[in-house]
């Protein structure tokens, strides 16, 4: 009989393999909802398509409880952990990264300072 691969095994080997950045986001306990195709369309356009994978990394035994994304580049996976994660300080629970339940604070540009409009 032959030896079955479990296919998401599989995912997370090829997906270690392609990309050196990994980190680990907790699942919400009502899991992602909205923000899923939110973070899945921020990482398209901030990553490329093919410039990122998410896998299950559940902890405990438990497949849902986490998931693991995946970055060809460090300065990515530190922009998606500012904008998606928990915190001003980036704190994690047992290990891993919690999904914010809001949107970051709008940046504002400074104004010109009185010399420079004075030309």
């Amino acid at each position: 009989m032959r030896n079955k691969r479990c296919p998401v095994s599989d995912m997370i080997t090829v997906a270690e393999r392609r990309f050196p950045v990994r980190i680990r986001i907790g699942v919400p306990p009502g899991g992602f909802g909205q923000h899923y195709a939110q973070i899945t369309a921020w990482l398209d356009e901030n990553c490329g398509a093919d410039g990122w994978a998410m896998t299950p990394s559940g902890m405990r035994g438990v497949l849902n409880d986490a998931v693991s994304i995946y970055f060809l580049d460090a300065a990515l996976a530190s922009a998606f952990v500012a904008r998606w994660c928990v915190g001003t300080r980036v704190e994690t629970a047992k290990g891993v990264f919690r999904v914010r339940e809001d949107e970051p604070a709008t940046r504002t540009a400074a104004s010109m300072h009185p010399r420079a409009v004075r030309g």
